[in-house]
């Protein structure tokens, strides 16, 4: 027989939730952020062309790193169903790629000629591709990582192909050393390999997120997981070399940067800098092209800074004295090779500013894939 109490025992709930404060509902930080993202790609398409259009229109597309050439069963007229897009990650590019089968050659004198010597860092999610250097030829294929200097001359050819890239510039790497000859047309995988296709992925699935404050971050992220992937597998030597290389690259940039200006800049005059023989300092800046090429490029460099300042009021021919060129016509014919426009192509974002003879309002120069090659790591 249950009692009076023992009924408003039962009663009384099992738990009371007391609360000092009232609850608010509240989402992960960051899920309801409204930022403006930035970053818009570069798309490039040739589906929306007539089919005996579409190789041709590719060709020129991709002319500024190889030739390109249709397998030999295909013909022209059949079509060449293409599509990339190009994600400018502030020092760095990421593509995205889509081809049929094509064969593809970066002959010797494109590369004597081209201002473009990046690294390529490719991985695929779908086909395989076939590249050969100095008589040595890799196979990539998904899962691997493919590491490709263009630099220097290769020939290959692709599959029907899904592929991600990074084209990294050279100099992304210098205050580490640099990677070594030795990581050009290589293929890596194992667990390296797959982090690095992992955060790749991550990477590409939030691009049209990322804003302007996510992108430094972004770059360095990717740049200290490429050095940290490649030069383990091929820098086999590892060690003090590689601790020497790192110290002397350092102090080469750390002198060209500061005497940018001097009419005595010359490969020499860094060897005696660096109290190392000719012979060494060429193999050091190997990967970069040249003593003497990375020069001019950093001269080239800093001038289109100075062009693109609306804060500097130099005109053209005093920003080529500055850098080092002895006349305009030299600069101007060096900077248009370098950048693949003139100088006075630079648009200076200056508000009613008129007077200047190179303002170009209605020369602002066109976002290309070319371009974007030609000027990278420049911002």
């Amino acid at each position: 027989m249950m009692s009076d109490n023992d009924d408003d025992r039962h009663s009384e709930p099992d738990f009371v939730e007391r609360r000092r404060w009232p609850r608010v509902s509240q989402d992960p930080p960051g899920e309801h952020d409204v930022k403006k993202t930035v970053l818009v790609p570069l798309v490039f398409e040739t589906e929306s062309l007539p089919p005996y259009q579409q190789f041709p229109a590719w060709q020129e597309h991709m002319a500024v790193l190889s030739d390109t050439r249709l397998p030999d069963n295909v013909h022209p007229d059949d079509g060449f169903v293409a599509r990339q897009a190009v994600w400018n990650l502030g020092g760095m590019l990421l593509l995205q790629q889509t081809i049929p089968a094509f064969s593809y050659e970066r002959s010797p004198d494109t590369v004597r000629f081209s201002p473009i010597d990046h690294w390529q860092i490719t991985f695929l999610r779908a086909g395989r591709t076939w590249t050969g250097n100095a008589g040595r030829v890799v196979q990539n294929e998904p899962g691997m990582i493919e590491v490709r200097s263009l630099g220097h001359p290769f020939s290959g050819r692709a599959l029907a192909t899904d592929s991600v890239s990074l084209i990294v510039p050279v100099d992304l790497f210098a205050d580490r050393g640099g990677l070594t000859t030795a990581s050009n047309n290589v293929v890596l995988g194992g667990h390296r390999a797959k982090l690095l296709i992992d955060h790749l992925s991550s990477v590409e699935t939030n691009l049209d997120r990322f804003t302007h404050d996510d992108l430094q971050g972004v770059k360095d992220r990717l740049r200290e997981m490429v050095f940290d992937t490649i030069t383990p597998l091929v820098d086999r030597d590892g060690g003090n070399d590689q601790i020497s290389q790192i110290g002397l690259m350092t102090r080469a940039r750390r002198f060209i940067l500061s005497n940018l200006a001097s009419p005595h800049l010359t490969p020499d005059a860094l060897g005696r800098e660096l109290a190392i023989s000719r012979t060494r300092l060429y193999e050091l800046f190997e990967t970069s092209g040249g003593v003497a090429n990375y020069i001019r490029r950093r001269r080239l460099s800093a001038a289109h800074a100075m062009l693109a300042d609306p804060s500097d009021t130099r005109k053209i021919a005093e920003v080529g004295l500055a850098i080092g060129f002895d006349s305009a016509a030299n600069f101007s014919r060096a900077f248009t090779q370098q950048f693949g426009y003139s100088p006075s192509n630079i648009h200076k974002r200056t508000s009613g500013d008129h007077t200047r003879p190179d303002w170009q309002t209605d020369k602002k120069p066109k976002v290309t894939f070319e371009s974007l090659l030609r000027t990278l790591g420049l911002f």
